[in-house]
């Protein structure tokens, strides 16, 4: 299957040109309001004249200055729709409709700056983040003392001060002090996230309360914030395959209107015997409904809007072609750690002996606590934050390999540790085991030399923004795949507490690409989700890749498309909003030639003036373009 296609973004037209189209436009419109009460024929079609060169000087410029420019880039002819328009115009006053030319210079024009401003507005969310991009940093120098540089000028090592309500200038480690940091830009997270020595703090983000000291550990190009703002970058520069069909295919439509244009004129006179007069006049209104205005506009406001939508819900995409493809993704393959479960191990089950007292219980579990409190590893974690003690205990414990964690109270010599480092075990207590170890936990007991007084199980456990995003493809009919290098009993319990589909469990790194290609040969399209090194591979093969806003830089940098914060629920989202996206294009695209086909059958039989093709037809065009704007509007 075809790696995915990136599109670049290359407007027919430059939007940007300021204030001075918008005053002649004013002027324009003037002109032509004045001209409507002018009883003088001459002087009111010198306003209507005035209205065209004015309203319609932003449209002839494009038209005139893109066909020259893209004819000499393609080597042929190719026209663009402001260079129909301004034909129209221009021909309808050469038959002595002026009024008519200037209306449809009017509408065409307005409906043009209609679309300029349902780009701008479906920009704005996402251009506002250049916003948050840092300027400078407080640089401590070899002497101690502090200088304030800008932030493109920082290097890794580079001490920085930081202080109270700063915005953090770059990526690093926390060396002295502690705060609370507003992590919003980068995450989407709105409660600020405790941090201290030895902790990872972002560029763009806001310091709280407390005052520290950072050294730099990258760039200021290589930094998260900064490969969002190119995600963003990308996104408003990459267009999707439909809206890349029309840009191909309008050159080639236009120079076959131009070409149909004096045809339908002879055709009208020779055969339907008009007149040459009444065959001049609808070949006008013939250019002018025939002409893509709406066509053009199916998919840029939309895609846009479903681009800024998805911005403000945490979803970043790398460009149009990337988000309308999801909705018709026929399979979805998940990385497990960090992806579908929490990425750290959680206390499932506590199995103690039948002849345990409840006060006997709340003894051990003290004693439990002490002893994981002396390990450093993340089983121990997983257990001190399960449980809540009665007494705080203060022992000694000791490493013993082969053993487990040892310690004494009381006289009394207690151990934590595998399965199999215990010799004498209940069938009550292995069949326990056995039953746990099934269903893909983690199982360590604690007891002493001659007994095991507790079991505990653990495991890595799914989100729940994972369980009904899974809920969702089930419900949609898109298979749901889990690539994973754990054992295939554990990623067989995850899976089925989640109710994935199929299982790729012990897989090499390595092996993820193949896998993916395997699953487009069998279902077509398939997105990928993951956020570490080892997926990066996939990410890359797959029709789109998804990186979790946690995840590596490696993978953040090769994927399509970034899920701010780990959560899956807005990659139901993203699905929703693409498939509204491509119902609204679809519908944008039917209507817009419905209504050319409708125009060019009503001026055939006669039932079409110039003023009224120019108001359905541009009306349409604006239908079109408030049709994509709808996909601003947060999705139920």
């Amino acid at each position: 299957m075809p790696k995915k296609e990136k599109n670049s973004h290359d407007h027919d037209h430059d939007h940007n040109h300021g204030p001075l189209p918008i005053i002649l436009y004013l002027v324009g419109l003037v002109t032509f309001f004045v001209g409507m009460f002018i009883t003088n024929e001459l002087f009111a079609n010198i306003l209507f004249t005035i209205t065209v060169l004015g309203s319609g000087y932003h449209v002839m410029e494009d038209g005139l200055i893109s066909t020259i420019t893209e004819t000499r880039k393609r080597k042929r002819f190719s026209p663009n729709v402001h260079l129909l328009m301004a034909l129209a115009a221009v021909g309808a006053m050469i038959i002595g409709d002026f009024k008519e030319g200037a209306l449809l210079i009017l509408i065409f024009a307005g409906a043009h700056f209609l679309e300029e401003y349902a780009e701008d507005r479906s920009k704005r969310e996402i251009t506002n983040l250049l916003k948050l991009n840092p300027t400078e940093g407080r640089l401590i120098q070899e002497d101690g003392s502090i200088k304030v540089v800008s932030a493109q000028e920082l290097k890794i090592g580079d001490k920085l001060q930081v202080l109270v309500g700063d915005q953090i200038p770059t990526d690093g480690i926390i060396l002295e002090g502690r705060s609370s940091i507003e992590e919003a830009s980068i995450t989407g997270e709105s409660i600020p996230k405790e941090k201290t020595t030895g902790d990872e703090v972002y560029g763009s983000t806001i310091n709280g309360k407390g005052a520290f000291v950072m050294e730099v550990t990258k760039n200021p190009d290589e930094t998260v914030f900064s490969k969002i703002l190119e995600l963003v970058n990308q996104s408003q520069t990459s267009l999707s395959k439909t809206a890349t069909r029309i840009k191909q295919v309008e050159p080639i439509y236009v120079t076959l209107i131009l070409v149909l244009f004096p045809l339908y004129i002879l055709f009208g006179n020779y055969v339907l015997n008009w007149g040459w007069d009444l065959a001049l006049y609808r070949g006008m209104v013939f250019l002018t409904v025939t002409s893509p205005c709406a066509l053009a506009a199916a998919d840029v406001p939309a895609t846009l809007s479903a681009i800024s939508n998805l911005a403000r819900h945490g979803v970043l995409f790398k460009g149009g072609s990337f988000i309308a493809n999801l909705g018709v993704v026929n399979a979805v393959a998940f990385d497990k750690t960090g992806t579908l479960t929490k990425g750290e191990p959680q206390v499932t089950d506590v199995e103690f002996a039948d002849d345990i007292t409840d006060a006997q219980k709340d003894t051990y579990i003290d004693i439990i606590v002490a002893i994981e409190k002396q390990a450093n590893h993340p089983l121990g974690d997983a257990i001190i934050k399960h449980f809540t003690v009665k007494e705080d205990l203060k022992l000694v414990a000791d490493n013993i390999i082969g053993t487990g964690i040892v310690s004494t109270y009381d006289g009394v010599e207690y151990q934590i540790g595998k399965p199999t480092s215990f010799e004498n075990v209940t069938q009550e207590i292995k069949d326990l085991t056995d039953m746990h170890s099934n269903e893909g936990k983690t199982v360590v007991y604690f007891g002493t030399k001659d007994k095991v007084l507790a079991l505990v199980s653990m495991m890595d456990i799914a989100s729940d923004s994972a369980v009904g995003l899974i809920n969702y493809l089930n419900s949609e009919n898109i298979a749901t795949v889990m690539i994973t290098g754990d054992a295939t009993l554990t990623a067989k319990a995850v899976s089925r507490n989640i109710g994935i589909t199929d299982v790729k469990a012990e897989v090499h790194p390595e092996d993820k690409a193949m896998i993916i290609k395997e699953l487009q040969k069998k279902y077509g399209l398939v997105a990928m989700l993951g956020d570490g090194i080892n997926d990066a591979p996939a990410l890359v093969n797959a029709d789109i890749g998804v990186a979790m806003g946690y995840g590596t830089d490696v993978a953040i940098d090769v994927a399509d498309a970034v899920l701010m914060k780990n959560d899956m629920s807005n990659f139901k989202y993203a699905h929703k909003v693409s498939k509204r996206l491509n119902k609204v294009v679809m519908q944008n695209v039917i209507f817009s030639m419905f209504v050319v086909i409708l125009l060019v059958v009503l001026n055939t039989i006669g039932q079409m003036s110039l003023p009224l093709g120019v108001l359905f037809h541009e009306g349409s065009t604006i239908i079109v373009i408030l049709n994509g704007l709808r996909l601003l509007k947060k999705l139920d």
